[in-house]
């Protein structure tokens, strides 16, 4: 069963990790924030739960030594041992080639999940469940142009001052309407619940809408990763089965602390609590 949202805590081992949205490759990814995170944490498998890379947004690839550094430390716990399952989404649906491989992960478009405590869950990126026009290229093309657009816009005002720290710009407020369109108010989750109950499975792990979330829905579980642009939060499976999400707390800079490293930025890349 899943249990409140946690806290991130020292250094964790759990059963499972689910990791969704990293959007690495894009103007507004976070991978230095992904790699504190991961340094924090073991997990016996890693489910990366779709738009793990940005390969749609439209525009430069953004692609620092960071990213490859995110790259090297999922590298480094495959050699030692580490199952990792690639579940490609959206924004990265050119790796659901039949021919596209990745440092030897376990390329899937959806798997079911045993957990500890014997409950199965249906784990798919959840882009599936979009009405069909939101399933075109066109349009993931088009709203990830926007998106950078609106991060650019956020990050702009941001250096010059226009918007204080810890408070949200109207970007900001465009970006989260249009996840909450996205999500369809509650009907993203009832799809997927239905799709996870076809499949014989206790509910769902999915990532896709940029709301975390974890949640009963009757006798099914829904749970929702969430994403490493704006929320920075991860599911996780203890030792008994019990579903956990998590969300990353960066550690207080200190009064001597440099700029932040290239490819930190972005329009969120302060204020993070």
């Amino acid at each position: 069963m899943p249990s409140s949202p946690a806290g991130n805590d020292a250094r964790r081992t759990m059963r499972s990790l689910f990791l969704s949205d990293l959007h690495l490759g894009a103007r507004a990814s976070r991978p230095s924030q992904v790699l504190a995170f991961l340094r924090n944490i073991e997990a016996e498998t890693i489910y990366l739960v779709g738009d793990i890379f940005d390969l749609w947004h439209g525009g430069r690839v953004h692609w620092t030594d960071a990213h490859e550094t995110v790259m090297d430390e999922f590298r480094l716990r495959r050699r030692n041992g580490t199952r990792i399952v690639y579940l490609p989404g959206n924004h990265d649906a050119a790796m659901r080639a039949p021919d596209a491989a990745v440092e030897g992960w376990e390329l899937r478009e959806a798997v079911i999940h045993h957990a500890a405590d014997d409950r199965r869950y249906l784990v798919l990126h959840g882009d599936q469940c979009d009405p069909r026009i939101l399933r075109w290229h066109a349009m993931t093309r088009l709203g990830s142009r926007l998106d950078a657009m609106l991060r650019q816009v956020d990050d702009w005002q941001r250096r010059r001052g226009d918007v204080p720290a810890g408070t949200q710009s109207h970007a900001q407020r465009v970006i989260g309407h249009a996840n909450q369109l996205l999500a369809m108010g509650d009907r993203f989750e009832r799809r997927l619940i239905k799709l996870a109950r076809a499949a014989g499975t206790g509910g769902v792990i999915c990532g896709h809408s940029h709301k975390p979330g974890l949640r009963q829905h009757g006798e099914m579980v829904y749970a929702n990763c969430g994403d490493w642009i704006d929320s920075l939060t991860a599911m996780t499976e203890d030792a008994q089965g019990t579903l956990s999400l998590v969300k990353f707390a960066a550690p207080a800079p200190s009064p001597a602390a440099s700029k932040p490293a290239a490819g930190k930025g972005g329009a969120l890349a302060e204020g993070i609590a």
